[in-house]
């Protein structure tokens, strides 16, 4: 069975790399979100195994929406992307919990690594 994964990026350029990233390497894109605040709403409706969440979006950033999903599912999995220069903002999500973080722009193996990861799979 394929994991599921819900793709949150302002960016819609973004959520579409990401996707195809995903999808080549036999990843089911549930869902996509374009802010923080939609992202909440996804998780609760979708439930996907694994969230990639970017930290800078309107309406509600990446670290407001990752703490927001922990309340509803402590055990969720969530993969933070943020640009380059954003360091702090990477330090706060994995205290807040993110699994792990992407940096952008996207490096396909690095995203592939880090879902991976996090989601308990070894490399094939």
């Amino acid at each position: 069975m394929a994991n599921r994964i819900l793709i949150v990026d302002d960016a819609a350029f973004m959520r579409m790399m990401v996707k195809d990233i995903l999808t080549k390497n036999g990843f089911e894109v549930v869902g996509e979100a374009g802010d923080g605040s939609q992202a909440v709403e996804k998780y609760k409706e979708l439930s996907p195994d694994l969230v990639t969440m970017d930290i800078t979006m309107p309406e509600m950033d990446g670290i407001t929406a990752l703490k927001k999903i922990k309340e509803i599912n402590p055990e969720a999995k969530i993969i933070m992307c943020s640009a380059m220069g954003q360091q702090a903002m990477v330090i706060d999500a994995i205290q807040a919990g993110a699994k792990d973080f992407i940096v952008k722009p996207f490096q396909p193996d690095r995203v592939i690594e880090a879902i991976q990861k996090s989601i308990g799979l070894r490399k094939q």
